[in-house]
Formats: structure tokens, C-alpha cells, sequence
């Protein structure tokens, strides 16, 4: 460990894809060099956006990063989905500037995964003291990892970082072969209502599961179409540029699953999802008419039923949504680490997030009452 060099590089393709890869490896594809370079390539960050890619890079005594932060400077908190605008405005009342910060983060993507990407375990100590270091000597407020996964907490808490705990709903397969299988775990009444669901979502519809060279640009058309009316609706613009899909669909080809509507020919709503190693990920979806139902078959049910099929333990669809609850998702836990260096701060953010962190043990425990599994 005594010739370790750390520095700050130009972007993530600042960076051989080989070497991010060797560090990211292969199980969480929002932390792959094709997924990251992606949102630098269509301009989706870097620019105005707000989000500077900055990667910290640990290298080994071979000259070969050893281990990577996926680190943003912000400018703003937007796109981040772990909110801390109440901690910016208190830094701002006391005199402060909160931005830029540091976000080790896949941006705009509300997805655990590592945070510190290593080659090693050794590089994990180095690799926090260095991004501790780029707060410090360039007089930053704080660093961030958000969704950071629960493996990797204890690297961040043992460094001092303040841990948060959020919740997500996740569906999670217990050897399922089918979807009836999994609908006979749950009560009669669900079921039913379940049924009834995906009947009416899809009367009239075709439903169709592409990847890789079968999404061409007519379905990138469509599917932007629908990610703007979304983005719209929920955050006022798409963090997302249009360029950003083709290159993703290139980068990570047959990991990248469309599932697409389309009545009499014509696509009319549609669900983006990530593959990963055990994992099938839901992250983007849109539609240009209204059906009843439709999201929860896209976006929840044929997301199982994708799943299923390819024998993935868990499906995670996405930030908050108590009404995932019904259809079969349970709340999980969700962390993220914080680095403050000023004392008085973090003495207070740390007294809040005890608070929080009652708060949500408290929610957790009433929203696990509400699952839709027979009892007993």
C-alpha cells in the first residue's frame, strides 16, 4: 500500500473502460464505465447539468486505478432522490456554501449499488481518505454516497461518515416458475384484484419484451416521447438527454430490456429496465394515452414476469410508492453515508438523523403490516 497515488480525473472516460470494469465488476450496471460514460457522451451530465463528473481514482503500485468514486460535484441537490435541501439551507442561514458538494452517486438513478468500486477490498481505507481529501483541501461542505449498498456501510461508518437510512419497495422471487406462483402467495383477495388488473391493463394491447439490437430507433423515438411527458409531470424537465438511450442501448446491449405497449402497431407507453447479476431493475417509463392499469402491468408485473423468466432473485422498481405494496413489492431498507467536516454541522446533522432514523425504523415496521402475503 505504500505506493499508492490518488488523483482526480477528467470524467469517467477520462478513464479505460477495462480498468473502470475491473473495479466496478459486473453485478450493478449503473455503476459500469458503459452506463456512466453514456451520461457524459449525451451531454445527460457534465455542462450545466449541475453534475461534474470528478472520479477519484485510487492507483496501484502497477499504475492501474485500484479503485474509483463515481463523484460528482454538484451544484444543486436535484436528481439525487436522498434529499438534504433542509441541511443546504442551513448551511446557507449559518453562512456557508453548501455547493458544490461531492456525490458519489450513479446520477439520477435511485439504485443501490457499491460506491467504492474496488478492485481490492485493501483500496477501500485509501480510497475514503481520499475522497475525504477532495472535500477538504478544496474547501467543500460535504460528500454524499447515496444508495449505498448495505455491504459497504461499514467502510463509510468506520471512516466517521453519518449513515441515513431511507426505504424502497422491492419484489423479491422465492423460486418462483411462474407468475401464478408468485399470486399464490398472496391473500384471495389480492389475487383477485390482481387479475383484474392486468386483464384490463392490456385489453387491445400487445405487450412486447425487446433487447439489444431489437430496440431500433422507431422504439428510442417512441420511448423519449414518453420519458418527456414523465419528466415533465413529475420534476419539470428530463435529467435525460435524447441521445443518452441509443448510447445506453449500444454500451450495455442485451443488459438493456424495453418493454413496450403498442396498440394496432403504434407503441403507446413503455418501461426501461436494467438487468444486473440478480437483479432486474425498472427505471424509466412514459406513455402518450391513458390506460387504466397500465403502469402497474409494465412497470410491476411484467417486470416480474421478466424476472421469473430469467431466474433474477429481486426486482427493483424505482423510488417510493406505497402502492407498491399491493402488488407485491416489500419495503426494504435503503443507506447513504455523509461526510461533514465542520463539527458543529455534523453534531447537528447527526442529532437529526437519530430522529430520522426512529421515524423510519417506525414506518418500515407499519408498512410490513400492509404486505399483501396470507398470514400466518
Amino acid at each position: 500500500m505504500t505506493q499508492l497515488t490518488a488523483r482526480i480525473a477528467a470524467g469517467v472516460r477520462d478513464i479505460p473502460a477495462a480498468d473502470w470494469d475491473a473495479c466496478a465488476g459486473t453485478a450493478n450496471p449503473f455503476v459500469s464505465h458503459g452506463f456512466l460514460a453514456a451520461l457524459e457522451d449525451s451531454g445527460s451530465v457534465g455542462g450545466r447539468s449541475g453534475w461534474q463528473p470528478v472520479p477519484v481514482v485510487v492507483d496501484g503500485p502497477d499504475g492501474r486505478p485500484a479503485a474509483v468514486g463515481p463523484a460528482y460535484a454538484k451544484s444543486h441537490s436535484q436528481g439525487e432522490y436522498v434529499f438534504d435541501h433542509s441541511w443546504a439551507d442551513a448551511w446557507e442561514r449559518a453562512g456557508g456554501n453548501y455547493y458544490p458538494k461531492l456525490q458519489l452517486a450513479a446520477p439520477f438513478t435511485p439504485v443501490p449499488g457499491p460506491r467504492l468500486l474496488l478492485r481490492d477490498p485493501a483500496y477501500a481505507a485509501p480510497l475514503v481518505a481520499a475522497i475525504e481529501s477532495v472535500v477538504d483541501r478544496h474547501d467543500l461542505s460535504s460528500a454524499h454516497a447515496t444508495f449505498v449498498v448495505p455491504d459497504q456501510l461499514q467502510l463509510f461508518e468506520s471512516a466517521g461518515w453519518l449513515i441515513r437510512q431511507g426505504t424502497q419497495y422491492h419484489w423479491q422471487n422465492h423460486g418462483f416458475g411462474c407468475f401464478d406462483d408468485f399470486l399464490a402467495t398472496l391473500a384471495s383477495r389480492k389475487r383477485k384484484a390482481i387479475r383484474k388488473e392486468r386483464e384490463a391493463a392490456v385489453e387491445g394491447l400487445t405487450i412486447r419484451h425487446l433487447s439489444g439490437t431489437e430496440i431500433g430507433r422507431r422504439e428510442w423515438d417512441a420511448f423519449w416521447t414518453f420519458y418527456q411527458d414523465t419528466g415533465s409531470r413529475k420534476w419539470g424537465q428530463p435529467y435525460l438527454t435524447r441521445p443518452f438511450f441509443p448510447l445506453l442501448g449500444e454500451a450495455l446491449g442485451d443488459r438493456v430490456l424495453l418493454i413496450l405497449a403498442e396498440r394496432d402497431g403504434v407503441p403507446i407507453a413503455a418501461a426501461l429496465n436494467l438487468i444486473g447479476a440478480d437483479t432486474l431493475y425498472g427505471r424509466y417509463w412514459g406513455c402518450t394515452e391513458d390506460v387504466p392499469f397500465l403502469h402497474f402491468e409494465l412497470c410491476y408485473y411484467q417486470a416480474i414476469d421478466a424476472a421469473i423468466a430469467r431466474g433474477l432473485g429481486t426486482v427493483e422498481a424505482g423510488a417510493q410508492g406505497e402502492h407498491k405494496l399491493a402488488r407485491g413489492y416489500v419495503p426494504v431498507p435503503t443507506w447513504s453515508a455523509h461526510y461533514l467536516p465542520d463539527a458543529g454541522f455534523r453534531r447537528a446533522v447527526a442529532d437529526f438523523l437519530v430522529r430520522e432514523r426512529a421515524a423510519v425504523a417506525q414506518e418500515q415496521a407499519f408498512l410490513g403490516t400492509m404486505t399483501p402475503f396470507k398470514r400466518g
